[in-house]
């Protein structure tokens, strides 16, 4: 049985066909242009396969209340021409069979707990740094959701007194988002994050702000893995600061010793590589199909 899988990101859409056991067949990529000019090329991709299903981890936010008309649509996004665009509705009707959507880390989450470095975990979380941040959460053996999803990427954080960095989210000046991701280190440098490996300070400080915030994940859902990725997080070194300072922050208060003693296996890559966003798209399209 093939399943597709689709990431679908502001810049480009990863397209996927893999089987039940999470081996992928193919991928390949499409630009992210204007509504009418990218559905062409998704729906030709996986026609050419004849999935059977097909999961959607899309950038967002997203209307994911199944009761709702607009359930599977974007809503209010920066990305032109996108808001209330409904992709899951469009492919559905399109390739005529059942099509799960959540959003892109809720994704790579779920692919991280059935395939890679979460398998076997009932609580988990994702947290991706790069153009944006974002937090995919698995608890209790299920994707969260609510009033809409988690938007772990806009929690906000105690600004460092050395920072004058005002912050580049237009919604809050001191959230992850604005303070740590790669549009921050941009803003606040004048370089990219690529170009800035050898600047010490740099890192600590991109360290102090994703410590706070992954001390308040570890609080507010109790994660038995956290899986930390992204552009920003290719920097070698910035995993050990980030490690050593979440344990100062935590102060002890969390008596684990998968936390006091081998949070090197606690805060950790992912174990998919660059796949647990398609691969759990995957996972999405399946559970689509059993009716999960």
């Amino acid at each position: 049985m093939l399943i597709g899988g689709l990431e679908a990101g502001g810049t480009k859409m990863v397209c996927a066909v893999g089987k039940e056991n999470g081996e992928l067949i193919d991928r390949t990529s499409i630009p992210t242009r204007m509504p009418e000019e990218t559905f062409p090329g998704l729906i030709a991709y996986f026609r050419k396969w004849e999935i059977q299903a097909l999961g959607i981890g899309s950038f967002g936010p997203l209307d994911l209340n199944r009761s709702s008309a607009s359930f599977g649509s974007i809503t209010k996004t920066p990305k032109p021409g996108w808001s209330g665009v409904n992709i899951a509705g469009k492919l559905r009707e399109a390739l005529g069979v059942p099509v799960g959507i959540d959003t892109d880390v809720n994704a790579a989450v779920l692919g991280e707990v059935t395939w890679g470095a979460a398998k076997g975990c009932e609580n988990a979380i994702y947290i991706t740094v790069g153009t944006g941040v974002g937090v995919g959460v698995y608890v209790n053996g299920g994707l969260v959701h609510g009033l809409i999803h988690p938007e772990g990427g806009h929690m906000l954080l105690q600004k460092s007194p050395e920072d004058t960095y005002k912050g580049c989210c237009p919604f809050h000046e001191n959230c992850v988002e604005g303070l740590a991701s790669g549009p921050a280190i941009m803003g606040r440098y004048g370089k990219p994050a690529k170009e800035l490996a050898d600047r010490p300070e740099v890192w600590e400080l991109e360290g102090y702000y994703l410590a706070q915030a992954i001390a308040n994940y570890i609080m507010l859902y109790s994660p038995q893995k956290i899986i930390l990725w992204g552009g920003v997080m290719h920097q070698s070194l910035l995993f050990s600061i980030v490690r050593e300072k979440v344990l100062k922050i935590l102060n002890g208060y969390i008596y684990h010793p998968l936390v006091l003693e081998h949070i090197d296996r606690y805060i950790v890559e992912p174990g998919l590589g660059e796949d647990p966003g398609v691969l759990g798209s995957i996972k999405l399209g399946m559970m689509e199909l059993e009716g999960n």
